[in-house]
């Protein structure tokens, strides 16, 4: 990546706290698949979402964060390549590092890349510059962040028109997740983000996490969970999950995913001046005298 212009439409980017007017003139809408705590299946669903969006005619770019540890390409069943390192390093320009697949192409990460682990990164510069400089080649752009609360991951989960916040009825799932959505909002003035509910055994377990977390939310933080859905535990070997997950036949879990797909696609296709969702009304209550999470 060179050229001062780029380095300082980038700077200016990081720069922001607020980040809702920082883009225009770009065509795709970023998406960041995040989550407060790993496990729970946040690149199982950037992976269904980006072939899903590409298979409805979107030109889709998967894009891998997680630079050094990159599991995008294992769900897809490609082999481990060190491009992501090659591009950054100036070795090959970013047509020759994207996997095509159709309308959906992949930026992948390296696996124990030792050149890449040893070098000072500020991976949220590279990834923002590479989004500044590509946004206007696609419809969607997802990004597959690593878990937790680091500085880099917050900025691109920041940065994004649209946040998929991935929990599951884990305990420390639903606090981290909560922490991540407070840091966002108080940190880089975040207001809205979507809920993602996954691995749910029971419709009754998934509407108390929804209460929970969006009357707390709410509280607290004065912040907006839109309901994007949820995703039921399937019961399948470890082995055979991924080829469960890219599945096209009318399996539960495709099902589930072409739900979520449906909702989110009309929402900002098709109703984005909507001020909320059906769910997020019925959910919106105030929490009164509440401080902690209960499941």
């Amino acid at each position: 990546m060179q050229g001062s212009k780029r380095q300082n439409t980038t700077d200016w980017l990081i720069s922001q706290n607020k980040y809702q007017s920082k883009k225009t003139n770009q065509k795709a809408k970023t998406i960041s698949i995040t989550a407060g705590k790993g496990g729970v299946g946040k690149t199982s669903v950037s992976v269904k979402f980006a072939r899903m969006l590409a298979d409805k005619g979107y030109k889709v770019l998967l894009l891998d964060c997680d630079y050094n540890l990159s599991n995008t390409v294992v769900k897809l069943g490609l082999p481990v390549t060190n491009q992501f390192y090659e591009l950054i390093s100036a070795q090959k320009e970013f047509e020759d590092c994207v996997y095509k697949e159709g309308n959906l192409h992949l930026l992948s990460g390296c696996n124990g890349n030792i050149d890449l682990f040893n070098k000072s990164l500020e991976i949220d510069r590279i990834i923002i510059d590479i989004l500044v400089n590509h946004e206007k080649d696609y419809d969607y752009i997802i990004l597959d962040c690593p878990a937790g609360i680091t500085k880099e991951t917050l900025t691109l989960n920041a940065y994004s028109d649209y946040r998929f916040v991935v929990v599951t009825p884990d305990k420390s799932s639903v606090t981290d997740s909560y922490s991540l959505i407070k840091i966002l909002n108080k940190e880089f003035g975040v207001n809205d983000n979507h809920l993602l509910v996954n691995k749910i055994s029971s419709d009754a377990q998934y509407q108390r996490m929804v209460k929970t977390l969006s009357e707390t939310v709410e509280s607290f933080l004065k912040c907006r969970l839109h309901i994007l859905g949820k995703i039921e535990k399937v019961e399948v070997p470890v082995d055979q999950f991924d080829s469960l997950l890219l599945d096209q036949a009318n399996s539960s879990l495709h099902k589930n995913f072409t739900k979520l797909i449906s909702k989110f696609t009309e929402e900002i296709e098709g109703t984005s001046g909507r001020d909320e969702s059906p769910m997020y009304a019925k959910f919106s209550s105030r929490a009164q005298n509440e401080n902690r999470f209960t499941i």
